[in-house]
């Protein structure tokens, strides 16, 4: 079983769960997911997670993401993007530069952000999507969401691109949204594109075309190391005694006073064996361990 990690450059069309089914053919295993969705209007970096790497998922998707979205001013739909039905049209008010810069100081920082009507947010155990599908008119708690940079450039009377940079689990769909209605007018997501998924970027995607002209071999060796999904984590080296202590759940001494927090973990050939806590200096107890031998 293979395990590393892929940078995919979603098509528009496909669901992220469309990707993975994808994958599990081409590399004949189960054991794939992937580390944030996107919906299936949105395109670009999706990485997804092979074998033991699966386990470090929610660390990628946890990180900053980086779009690039194209809102039409002065539509809304039910889905905040060009897929859903309109709800309602109004006039777009005239949009200089000064309004934009406005609109940039408003929206970057600290956010508290309803999410979309059609979002995966689960409600009574229940996804959002199904009851809007059904009809249901449900009102979602806003979620503090951090907008580390936000650029808006005019494109013509009704368009506005959004270059934003934000943390993990902001709606470009509801930040669309609130700009247009911060404006009067309305707004929703025409188009959208990741360009960065933590430190995951385009120049590293392969599209999925590629990867299906390629051979098992070759697709093989696309894969990135599993430590890449950690790798601006502190790391610490440890004996090939101390690592199998760590395989075997218990924690054990280092030497040198270090840091508490969290590290990446390596057996005395290097290899990435363990996600482990500091405690105290010199503790090392074991989060999650790795076969250091597919790793």
């Amino acid at each position: 079983m293979l395990s590393g990690l892929l940078v995919i450059d979603k098509p528009a069309g496909l669901s992220s769960h469309d990707v993975v089914a994808t994958a599990r053919k081409l590399f004949h295993q189960q054991r794939i997911g992937h580390g944030g969705t996107l919906d299936p209007l949105a395109t670009g970096v999706l990485v997804l997670c092979l074998g033991q790497a699966t386990r470090l998922s929610e660390y990628v998707m946890g990180e900053q993401k980086a779009y690039l979205a194209v809102a039409r001013l002065g539509v809304r739909t039910t889905t905040d993007d060009m897929e859903g039905s309109i709800l309602q049209t109004r006039p777009v008010p005239p949009v200089d530069q000064a309004t934009l810069r406005a609109l940039e100081h408003r929206f970057t920082g600290e956010l508290q952000q309803v999410p979309p009507q059609f979002s995966a947010i689960k409600r009574e155990g229940q996804r959002a999507y199904t009851l809007a599908r059904r009809g249901e008119a449900i009102e979602l708690e806003p979620r503090r969401v951090f907008i580390h940079a936000l650029q808006l450039t005019l494109l013509d009377a009704e368009r506005v691109q959004m270059e934003v940079l934000c943390s993990a689990g902001t709606y470009i769909r509801a930040l669309a949204r609130d700009i247009g209605e911060a404006l009067g007018c309305g707004a929703h997501v025409e188009s959208l594109r990741r360009t960065r998924s933590g430190a995951f970027t385009l120049d590293q995607a392969l599209s999925l075309d590629r990867l299906r002209d390629m051979d098992d071999a070759a697709r093989a060796a696309s894969l990135l190391p599993m430590d890449c999904a950690v790798a601006h984590w502190p790391a610490v080296q440890i004996s090939a005694a101390q690592a199998h202590k760590l395989r075997q759940g218990q924690r054990v001494t280092i030497p040198s006073p270090m840091t508490e927090g969290r590290y990446r973990v390596y057996d005395e050939r290097e290899r990435f064996c363990a996600i482990g806590r500091i405690v105290g200096a010199h503790i090392l107890i074991p989060e999650k361990v790795f076969d250091a031998d597919f790793a």
